[in-house]
């Protein structure tokens, strides 16, 4: 787990080099937790934790693409996050917004594809209408795929392809005896996507939160404490660092 230490251009240069680019983990997930608590300790809203939280979307969606990875998946809204009060999800789509209609022209120029993991027909309207504006403009884009979870959640993902599953069994569309992992994956939101290399969480907290539940089996996990708002170009770089130190067996010797 690695805390805060301030690094000046000069420090992220020199842990940018540390990287072994033909060794860059093809799928990164990262649990973007800690807006409150940064904002709380600033004594600050909630809203400003993720207005700055936002900030480093940016950051770091730019900092993935120049390291040439090609799926970055983000959790950004929760089934469970429903729960919290009107004014602060009033405040987290107003920010969803703002980003998609600030941010789609330079991801599309950079050949950003942007899909979502979760059911977003349940978005106000809005919020919904932008997000799919932002998959069909960016559909045919091919240097990484930004997957955004939104009203995401791993046991709801579970659920809803077993369920889908079935109803194809009964209408005849695959047999019983055919389902294994790679055919139930195909009913996974992640169906085209390989599951994540490096899984990132800042803020402290050493759980999952219902994230990517099916599809982390073999991930190599990374934590900080460090809150999202403050997270980031170096300590993407020391967590692609620590990863490429790991010796990943799946299972083997």
């Amino acid at each position: 787990m690695m805390g805060e230490n301030i690094m000046d251009d000069t420090d992220i240069l020199e842990l940018r080099n540390m990287i072994d680019f033909d060794n860059i983990p093809n799928h990164v997930a990262i649990i973007m937790d800690g807006n409150g608590r940064w904002a709380k300790k600033r004594f600050l809203p909630r809203t400003a934790g993720h207005q700055e939280g936002m900030k480093r979307v940016v950051e770091i969606v730019e900092v993935a693409l120049n390291l040439n990875i090609k799926y970055l998946s983000l959790y950004a809204f929760s089934t469970e996050n429903w729960k919290r009060p009107k004014e602060e999800i009033d405040g987290l789509m107003k920010i969803l917004v703002y980003y998609i209609r600030n941010e789609l022209e330079k991801i599309h120029k950079n050949n950003v594809k942007i899909q979502t993991m979760g059911d977003i027909s349940m978005l106000p309207k809005i919020p919904r209408e932008e997000v799919l504006r932002a998959i069909e403009k960016t559909k045919g884009n091919t240097k990484m795929v930004l997957n955004i979870g939104l009203n995401y959640g791993g046991r709801d993902e579970i659920i809803r392809g077993v369920k889908n599953i079935l109803e194809d069994v009964k209408l005849g569309r695959i047999k019983e005896e055919d389902i294994d992992t790679e055919v139930f994956s195909n009913y996974m939101y992640t169906k085209n996507i390989p599951d994540p290399d490096l899984l990132i969480r800042p803020s402290g907290e050493l759980r999952l939160s219902n994230f990517m539940l099916y599809q982390i089996a073999y991930t190599e996990f990374w934590f900080s404490d460090i809150y999202w708002p403050d997270f980031k170009e170096e300590y993407f770089y020391k967590a692609i660092i620590d990863y490429q130190k790991r010796n990943r067996r799946f299972g083997g010797i």
